[in-house]
């Protein structure tokens, strides 16, 4: 709309027809439908002015990402349109009244891009992104401006030949008017002499620039006709030219149609791929669901078993529990025993120190006693030698044994007889302990033999109930992993009771620490 008000003359109706209106949302579609559309009409020009590849903006950058220096392109060839078309005085006008260094940056852009260049028209290095035909179809376009241009030559020359035919004429009228005058003087004026000779001077050159623009218009107009007829057959070549361009951009629309049809499918197929990849997926999930249900029936059908099974033990440990609290009380009766056997084998001890030292002192009141024996018996032989003494006489003899036994052993005999009598009811008393002492250490021993028949009984009774404990631990260590197996599986509708804290039996004798109830965690 832009162009159509900057210049309606050539920016028509029919120009404005050719801009295709797409919907599909592919962006490099639309963009080649219409500047293909709008390029393949005519050469790259700017009302009529030919411009180099350099100046013309790259649409897809523009499309795609609105490049700033591709829309400055696009604005340039804008104001190129501005100052060439029909109301380009308008719009100078319009350009001057903008600030100055606008009009500097304005006018050195319509100045780059309407600069011609010198590179030959149709070669390789003017068009180095075309084939051979496409630069032959913009070089049809430019030769048919060179023509219009030599065209216009020609008639500026014709022109100029016809002013100078004019001016010929009147200087030959007014070079007879003046042989005339001269004629018709008798003396010639010095200065019509002279511009006489100017005026010949000057007719001579008209006909030597007449000649030449004569020799110049015959070539114009052979080199006019050559081009006419090049014109012709380039015309023919262009139409030829068009015909395959607008083939080939049709060509290059379907590949582009199919191309993003192409992208399309690619992306189909790998979505394709993709769902057939889940779908294996769900098989394989859905073969591992199975297995996993019959899994889990198998598990369930243990859990049921291990469930019957944990009753079961139980059972043991309430059995267990009685047996528990039975050794707790044999262990208490043992300790008890033990502290009895260990206050009777004190005392045992006691009573035998005291039995070996009454047994020293016997023998010390033996040899004593024989001592004392031994005394006796002389005492008596020495009594029955009195007694035969005081048979023979009696008075005398008596005296004489009185005189003969000394004092000393006087004495000494009525101490040991006091001695005697104290030892034998000493003795006897010593005696009456000794058999006290000898049926308390009799009783003891008895009581000692019954405390350890009855330990060992009791220390056999805990082996085997520490055996019985073990297996029963062993067995339910065993089942309660097989438990924890089962519990893993959330889908299972039931699960093993939560464990009682688990006590911890102590026996001293055997060093050992026994857990009665860890199996039933």
């Amino acid at each position: 709309c832009t162009l159509i008000h900057r210049d309606p003359s050539w920016f028509n109706e029919t120009w404005l027809g050719r801009i295709k209106e797409e919907s599909s949302t592919n962006w490099r579609l639309k963009v080649r439908f219409n500047w293909s559309d709008l390029s393949s009409s005519s050469p790259p020009q700017v009302l009529g002015h030919p411009i180099s590849d350099e100046h013309l903006p790259d649409v897809s950058l523009i499309g795609e990402m609105g490049d700033v220096s591709e829309l400055g392109k696009l604005v340039q060839l804008v104001l190129g349109c501005a100052v060439s078309c029909e109301r380009k005085q308008e719009h100078i006008q319009q350009i001057m009244t903008l600030e100055e260094s606008v009009q500097h940056l304005v006018m050195s852009a319509i100045q780059e891009l309407l600069t011609k260049d010198t590179v030959e028209p149709g070669s390789p290095e003017m068009y180095p992104d075309f084939d051979y035909e496409s630069r032959k179809y913009y070089f049809l376009s430019e030769e048919a401006v060179e023509n219009e241009d030599l065209s216009q030559r020609c008639r500026d020359l014709e022109r100029q030949l016809s002013a100078a035919q004019e001016e010929k004429a009147a200087l030959e009228t007014e070079a007879r008017s003046l042989r005339e005058r001269l004629s018709r003087s008798d003396t010639p004026d010095a200065v019509a002499g002279k511009k006489l000779l100017l005026l010949q001077s000057q007719l001579e050159q008209l006909q030597e620039e007449n000649f030449r623009l004569e020799s110049s218009r015959d070539d114009l107009r052979l080199r006019g006709d050559l081009l006419e007829r090049e014109l012709s057959e380039l015309q023919r070549r262009n139409e030829e030219l068009s015909s395959l361009a607008q083939e080939a951009q049709s060509l290059k629309d379907e590949m582009d149609v199919l191309r993003h049809s192409s992208d399309r499918v690619g992306r189909l197929e790998a979505l394709v791929e993709t769902y057939k990849r889940k779908l294996e997926d769900l098989g394989h999930l859905r073969r591992q669901v199975r297995q996993l249900e019959e899994r889990n029936t198998v598990y369930m059908q243990r859990t049921c078993e291990l469930e019957e099974e944990l009753r079961r033990a139980n059972t043991v440990r309430s059995q267990l529990d009685v047996c528990q609290v039975q050794v707790q009380e044999l262990h208490t009766k043992h300790s008890a025993e033990s502290l009895k056997a260990e206050k009777w084998k004190f005392e045992y001890k006691n009573l035998h120190d005291k039995y070996e030292a009454m047994l020293k002192e016997k023998e010390r009141l033996l040899a004593e006693r024989d001592t004392l024996r031994e005394t006796n018996e002389e005492l008596r032989c020495a009594q029955v030698q009195q007694t035969c003494l005081s048979q023979a006489g009696k008075s005398t003899v008596g005296n004489l044994a009185s005189e003969i036994m000394p004092t000393e052993f006087k004495e000494t005999l009525v101490r040991l007889q006091n001695e005697n009598s104290m030892l034998c009811a000493q003795e006897e008393s010593y005696r009456r302990q000794l058999l006290e002492l000898q049926a308390q250490l009799e009783a003891s021993q008895r009581s000692r033999t019954a405390a350890e028949t009855q330990n060992r009984l009791n220390q056999q009774q805990i082996s085997e109930l520490r055996t019985q404990l073990e297996d029963l631990q062993r067995a339910l260590e065993e089942k309660n992993s097989k438990a924890e197996d089962v519990s893993v599986w959330p889908s299972s509708p039931t699960h093993c009771p939560p464990s009682p804290p688990v006590p911890i039996t102590y026996f001293p004798h055997s060093s050992t620490y026994h857990s009665d109830s860890a199996c039933f965690a």
